[in-house]
């Protein structure tokens, strides 16, 4: 069977939705299928090429509105070579871009079966004329994606809630996932980095991470605020964005890594203390939750989608009400004074994530969706 992702962003741009489609993408070729992905165009990426993993690669031009936040696929995208190569069954990536109504309108017209998966839980943007007119728009994508008929998933049941509000009922989830001996094996490599010696974390104090894109509702500005009224405590930074800068000017005990390889992403979570994200973004099941988990590293977050899933409850993790750089202080402080009891909730995380959220489990859903569609 030949599959084709369709995704408005993909690596080595860094990001949720990014991995969950290279991840999937893998398992497929791993199966035996033909695997092709559609994506944006990025400087000095080839407009087509096949990676390591035997996936083949197709970069379509775009307008990089909002800094690349939001591809917009230009007006008449080469792609007459894409639908040459014989496609069987189509999964898009969320919702609300340009290239995902493209996709869905040619595959309809193109007689090829399909799925949509979404990825978020709030509108894209907020505020002002710009959240009016985004509302807008994303209704109207969503109007456009739901009248070609194929099914939604949502990563979360949060995000299956979510989309009531365009009218789709969804059906079923396809969570996000990890795989968490591939991690283990990531953690513990010989070229593992020394994270704490490589961040100077003095002898008995706290190394505290983050990752994410570093855009003010993800809050990693706040955490470091919070992080520099902690005695002994140093906050790594893993990620690129507006509040980039602004974090490197703190300089100290904060630690603005910028994009990181995986590899060493995983090996500062296996390491941490704690994983801290104080998000009040429209998350739709945030990976580096499900990574932090699978590395056994004590979570401290936001209520968030995919939390309820994830870590049910207290005895799985530590929760903040909100994100005000004092509340985070105080949570990583009765969190940091406890450590038996934060390894224990990260035991729990790590038992349920095994469970029920592993990308073998994700694979087989979605191929039986596919089989019975094609």
């Amino acid at each position: 069977m030949t599959l084709c992702f369709f995704t408005a962003q993909y690596l080595p741009t860094p990001g949720g939705v990014e991995r969950y489609t290279w991840n999937l993408a893998r398992r497929c070729k791993a199966a035996g299928h033909r695997v092709l992905i559609v994506t944006s165009s990025l400087p000095g990426q080839p407009a087509r090429e096949q990676d390591a993993d035997g996936l083949e690669i197709y970069r379509l031009p775009v307008f990089p509105v909002m800094g690349g936040r939001f591809p917009v696929l230009r007006p008449f995208a080469p792609a007459a070579d894409l639908w040459a190569q014989g496609i069987d069954f189509a999964v898009i990536q969320t919702r609300m871009y340009t290239q995902s109504i493209w996709a869905a309108r040619q595959c309809k017209r193109r007689g090829i079966s399909a799925l949509v998966i979404d990825h978020s839980t709030g509108y894209m943007m907020h505020g002002g004329l710009g959240g009016v007119l985004g509302r807008w728009y994303e209704h109207f994508a969503c109007g456009v994606i739901r009248r070609c008929g194929f099914p939604f998933y949502g990563v979360s049941r949060d995000v299956c809630t979510w989309l009531r509000t365009f009218g789709i009922t969804a059906a079923g989830t396809l969570p996000n996932a990890v795989d968490p001996a591939e991690l283990a094996a990531l953690a513990r490599a010989e070229d593992a980095v020394d994270w704490r010696k490589a961040l100077d974390v003095p002898e008995g104090g706290h190394l505290i991470a983050f990752i994410g894109r570093l855009i003010p509702e993800k809050g990693a500005l706040r955490l470091a605020k919070a992080v520099q009224q902690l005695p002994g405590c140093v906050l790594a930074v893993a990620g690129t964005g507006p509040e980039e800068e602004a974090l490197r000017a703190m300089g100290g005990t904060i630690h603005a890594l910028g994009a990181l390889p995986h590899a060493q992403i995983v090996q500062l979570l296996d390491q941490a203390d704690c994983y801290c994200l104080p998000t009040e973004y429209a998350e739709g099941f945030p990976t580096t939750l499900l990574e932090a988990a699978a590395c056994r590293c004590p979570i401290l977050c936001t209520h968030t989608a995919g939390t309820g899933e994830l870590l049910p409850g207290d005895g799985c993790a530590s929760f903040v009400p909100d994100t005000r750089p004092e509340t985070l202080r105080r949570a990583l402080e009765t969190l940091l004074a406890d450590p038996g009891a934060a390894r224990t909730r990260a035991d729990a995380a790590y038992r349920n994530l095994c469970g029920h959220f592993t990308w073998q489990a994700v694979f087989a859903t979605m191929m039986e969706t596919a089989q019975k569609a094609t």
